[in-house]
């Protein structure tokens, strides 16, 4: 093996159990902490938002935009404005986002439940999707009764998969850098 791929195999595995072992951290606190994640990623995304809004002002003055002026404006605005929401009133701006997220899902789920009742002649299984459409219109419903709810449940997951992805990414960079030795 060619040491240059020998040591670029060396720095990515350890750089694998280091954003594993950031990822872990995150989960961990996700779970146990699931109200400050969901306040924490709102105020991520705020910061996200206000950052690109303030580049596409600046984005304003170069002669050679790829975009109208007038639609950069609007998205410079639209960015800043919901940034700086999502930094001064981040759970509001979480409220917000889970009623789009049970509106979505009781859309989606009503079209699956079409879908299923459309393809029922032609596939099979179908009852499969129509099942999986009865599912997220039900989810959607309780995400819209109970929003509190329904963002401490997404933190959870999102700190169980981010958990998973921090062991996972351990596992690989470890294995990489066994490797490694063994050459």
């Amino acid at each position: 093996m060619s040491s240059i791929l020998h040591r670029g195999v060396s720095r990515t595995g350890w750089l694998l159990v280091f954003y594993g072992v950031i990822s872990i951290l995150f989960g961990i606190s996700a779970l146990l902490w699931p109200g400050s994640t969901v306040i924490a990623l709102a105020w991520a995304f705020g910061v996200m938002a206000l950052a690109e809004g303030i580049i596409s002002l600046f984005a304003l003055f170069n002669r050679h935009v790829a975009v109208s002026r007038g639609w950069l404006v609007l998205y410079a605005l639209a960015s800043i404005v919901f940034g700086l929401l999502a930094i001064w009133h981040p759970l509001a701006v979480v409220n917000v986002l889970i009623l789009f997220l049970a509106a979505w899902l009781i859309v989606a789920g009503i079209y699956r439940i079409v879908f299923a009742i459309r393809v029922r002649k032609e596939i099979e299984g179908e009852w499969m999707i129509a099942l999986s459409g009865v599912l997220a219109v039900v989810l959607g419903v309780l995400f819209a009764a109970y929003p509190a709810a329904g963002l401490l449940t997404v933190a959870i997951w999102i700190g169980a998969a981010a958990l998973v992805y921090g062991v996972l990414q351990v596992i690989a960079g470890v294995r990489m850098h066994r490797w490694k030795r063994a050459l």
